[in-house]
């Protein structure tokens, strides 16, 4: 669908796209990024602190289910991957689409002005993200509300961060902040760390999503719900049963996946009815996050963009490890790997229900190209005269929209506000000279957008 923007959203995008690039983070930040792995390298010596603890576990419980071990294995406190871990960039485990190039997340400030100006241009204006990573999706946005200071005017804006690793709190801090934040007194407080950008923004961090403000928000999720623990469920003849991660009987020090053999409480609550696939992959906790997504927004208007390689309800066994770039069996040496699951769309807007509107998924290189992609990079190349950095720009652009890399795989999927899409309504007895209603300012991404 084509649509044409108002003049200032036109105004808006066009001066992003008209500045020129950084030249510290111009193009290609990293060339590699954990879809284009290499295969499983030959057994790795197991981490003993977090195998051990697994199979205490077990010996004392029984099988757990995968849910369970994606949640230990990530999270937990002591020997937990996300916590101990420097997971992120070209020396680590996998690298995310901010970290490839800068337009990725201008293009993403667009889209949450964007929205803050369909919703009317509320007095407030919190974006919170769900798991950032190094920081680099919230600079590249930040910078782009510095370029658009006039059009923000004099809403409040502030930046909020929902993040469980102590160690990339630290990498966040600093991107964002340079020295200017500090940890809380005590770790009961719901705000761990606070700063403020060199201007003056004030940066929040928390650990739990119920923690956040209210007031109007726009919630980004780029690489997070992928995370979240899964259950896995198998089709068998007496019905579907639980796939679950046990003590392999001829090598203690090992793992393996059994079948529960009856049903569990997971199997019998998360199956839908009418489910054709004979192998079903259900995250509940993604479940349960998005219906506080829509509560809030619903409740405090805003709107959520989730960014996530997934599927709309067809696809099976998408259960994997990654390590140094490289895919990692899953049960092989617990807590040293990132382990991921690819987001069923269809369950998260399943678990919205219908007190919000949903849009997506669309394919990554559908809502780059729609967001104006292709204008932004011939902008920096028509002003770029270095060949290095040319090839640069020209490799990330195609890293993010080639179909056969991240353009096809990688999906956006939101969260509105129902009156977001709804025409304003004239009340009634009302005489009005006769005009076409105001159409609601079309959402940037879902639509192809004309700058004519």
């Amino acid at each position: 669908m084509r649509v044409c923007l108002g003049a200032k959203t036109q105004l808006m995008i066009s001066r992003v796209f008209f500045h020129p690039v950084s030249p510290s983070v111009a193009g290609c930040r990293a060339a590699q990024c954990r879809l284009f792995c290499s295969p499983p390298s030959a057994e790795e010596k197991p981490r003993p602190s977090m195998l051990r603890h697994l199979t205490s576990k077990i010996k004392a419980t029984g099988p757990i289910t995968v849910a369970e071990y994606m949640r230990e294995v990530l999270t937990n406190p002591v020997t937990g991957y996300y916590v101990k871990n420097n997971m992120l960039g070209p020396d680590g485990d996998f690298i995310t689409s901010p970290e490839i190039s800068q337009i990725f997340g201008e293009l993403l400030g667009v889209w949450i002005v964007s929205e803050w100006m369909g919703a009317g241009q509320p007095k407030q204006l919190q974006v919170v993200e769900l798991g950032p990573g190094k920081g680099s999706l919230a600079s590249d946005v930040l910078r782009v509300f510095s370029q658009l200071r006039s059009v923000l005017g004099n809403a409040s804006v502030s930046l909020h961060l929902v993040e469980v690793s102590p160690a990339l709190s630290q990498i966040q801090a600093k991107s964002l902040t340079g020295n200017q934040s500090q940890e809380a007194d005590s770790e009961d407080e719901p705000v761990y760390r606070r700063g403020e950008t060199s201007s003056g923004l004030p940066v929040s961090w928390y650990r739990r999503l119920d923690d956040i403000p209210a007031g109007f928000t726009i919630f980004l999720a780029h690489e997070f719900f992928d995370a979240l623990p899964i259950h896995k469920f198998q089709k068998t003849q007496k019905g579907w049963r639980e796939v679950l991660v046990d003590i392999n009987p001829e090598k203690q020090e090992q793992l393996r996946f059994v079948l529960a053999p009856a049903p569990t409480l997971a199997s019998s609550s998360l199956i839908q009815a009418g489910e054709k696939r004979s192998h079903v992959e259900v995250c509940a906790e993604g479940g349960v996050i998005v219906q506080q997504l829509a509560r809030r927004i619903v409740k405090d208007g805003g709107a959520a963009l989730i960014a996530d390689y997934g599927h709309d309800g067809d696809k099976t066994d998408t259960f994997r490890g990654f390590k140094g770039h490289q895919l990692h069996d899953v049960l092989s040496s617990p807590g040293s790997a990132d382990l991921t699951a690819d987001v069923d769309f269809s369950y998260l807007r399943k678990m919205a229900g219908e007190s919000v509107a949903c849009l997506g998924p669309v394919t990554q290189r559908t809502f780059l190209k729609n967001m104006g992609i292709d204008s932004r990079m011939q902008v920096l190349l028509r002003n770029c005269s270095d060949p290095s950095t040319r090839q640069q720009l020209i490799s990330s652009y195609d890293m993010l929209t080639n179909r056969a890399k991240m353009g096809e795989r990688f999906h956006f999927f939101s969260l509105l506000h129902p009156n977001r899409l709804r025409k304003p309504k004239i009340p009634k007895g009302l005489k009005l000279e006769k005009k076409p209603n105001p159409a609601p300012l079309p959402v940037a991404g879902f639509s192809e957008l004309s700058f004519s």
